[in-house]
């Protein structure tokens, strides 16, 4: 961890170069960070059904211990889906030097730039009330203004200003301090009527300060996963993902040694997690300190494979398949919304699981869905047609 501190405190040298002199690509963009993104959405664009499918044919412990991996947990513990949202917002990070800082080097101002964040900002959290409520009269009661995309939207915010006005030494003191700051508020307060430091979904002080300050419904009706509060932690999820991307950006040091810093920091975060957790359980509803380790540590080692392999070492060819997910991610997110993904799967595949037939026909159109998504987006890719935010 003190290497990590030590390396993205570092001055600025020399732009990131790729190193292998064989892969033709523009030294300012991280084609892994494009990979990494696709393989996130991957998972929710359907392929977690191929698994729950296939536990549901063969009754197999085998694929009923994986299919378990892709639910979330009633309320503490850590399953691999609970991943997939923080990872997105840890990538937003890791892009924003990318971005944010290329717009920096070009010499506009720390304001300009903040006002161009927070525009992004602002459509993602108007996105994500869209999604929610549709564009349609409501009755407030009825109405969820919590999203996973406001949240991103929020957090993405809080930790880019962190970034334009605070310097890297500081970016790590706001990180620690967000989480210390977040577990003495919860150990310190609680919900009216329970005991001092409850955690539990009634009990605990954000969810109370949530029910009384979020208009219309919560997700789960005493508390909402993308809370007010529980946000706070979050800006430090996007935090790391800053100083991460700063540091394969402007870090002294080859594309191997970077790989392996920011995989043993990975390893230190989820050790420094598990120790937490018998304080301050692991907690994807409450973004709980040893959450955000937790699924920061996993988001870095999984950059470090992807950034070795790719940006380093030159495999590029094999990522493909990701990288147009990941270059549409927010389309393939908010397709669901707009396109009737199951109709038009049964439109061109029910033939197949007709041929396939029971039990295994429901895995089968569960593999032609994702294969369908995918397609769109190759479309969009030849394109050349990309949704950005």
């Amino acid at each position: 961890m003190d290497q990590f501190t030590a390396a993205v405190a570092m001055p600025k040298p020399a732009q990131h170069v790729i190193e292998n002199s064989d892969i033709v690509t523009h030294p300012k963009r991280l084609y892994s960070l494009d990979a990494l993104r696709g393989f996130d959405m991957f998972w929710i664009m359907g392929a977690d059904e191929i698994f729950q499918s296939l536990f549901r044919a063969t009754h197999s412990p085998f694929w009923e211990v994986l299919s378990i991996q892709f639910t979330h947990p009633d309320w503490n513990g850590f399953h691999f889906y609970d991943l997939i949202f923080p990872l997105f917002l840890f990538m937003a990070g890791v892009a924003t030097p990318y971005s944010v800082g290329r717009e920096l080097e070009k010499g506009k101002t720390k304001n300009q730039v903040l006002l161009r964040v927070a525009k992004r900002a602002f459509i993602l959290v108007l996105l994500g009330m869209v999604l929610n409520i549709g564009l349609q009269i409501r009755p407030l009661s009825t109405m969820r203004f919590g999203s996973v995309l406001g949240r991103i939207g929020l957090a993405y915010l809080f930790a880019n200003i962190i970034y334009i006005y605070a310097k890297q030494r500081t970016q790590v003191i706001f990180f620690f301090g967000i989480l210390i700051s977040y577990w003495l508020l919860l150990k310190f307060t609680h919900a009216p009527g329970h005991p001092m430091g409850d955690l539990s979904m009634e009990g605990n002080w954000a969810s109370y300060v949530d029910r009384h300050l979020i208009p219309g419904r919560l997700y789960l009706g005493i508390h909402d996963p993308e809370g007010i509060v529980s946000t706070y932690p979050a800006i430090a999820t996007g935090l790391l993902g800053i100083m991460a991307g700063v540091f394969i950006k402007n870090g002294n040091f080859t594309g191997n040694q970077k790989s392996i810093r920011l995989a043993i920091t990975g390893a230190i975060f989820i050790i420094l997690a598990v120790i937490w957790n018998f304080d301050f359980p692991i907690n994807k509803n409450l973004w709980s300190s040893s959450f955000v380790l937790t699924v920061g540590g996993i988001s870095l080692i999984l950059l470090a494979l992807f950034y070795y392999v790719i940006d380093v070492r030159g495999h590029v060819k094999w990522s493909f398949f990701f990288r147009v997910i990941g270059m549409n991610s927010i389309l393939i997110y908010v397709s669901g919304h707009f396109i009737n993904w199951e109709y038009t799967n049964n439109a061109f595949f029910k033939w197949l699981g007709q041929l396939v037939g029971n039990p295994f026909n429901a895995v089968a159109l569960a593999i032609t869905y994702v294969l369908i998504k995918w397609c769109f987006l190759y479309f969009m890719y030849k394109k050349k047609v990309f949704l950005k935010v």
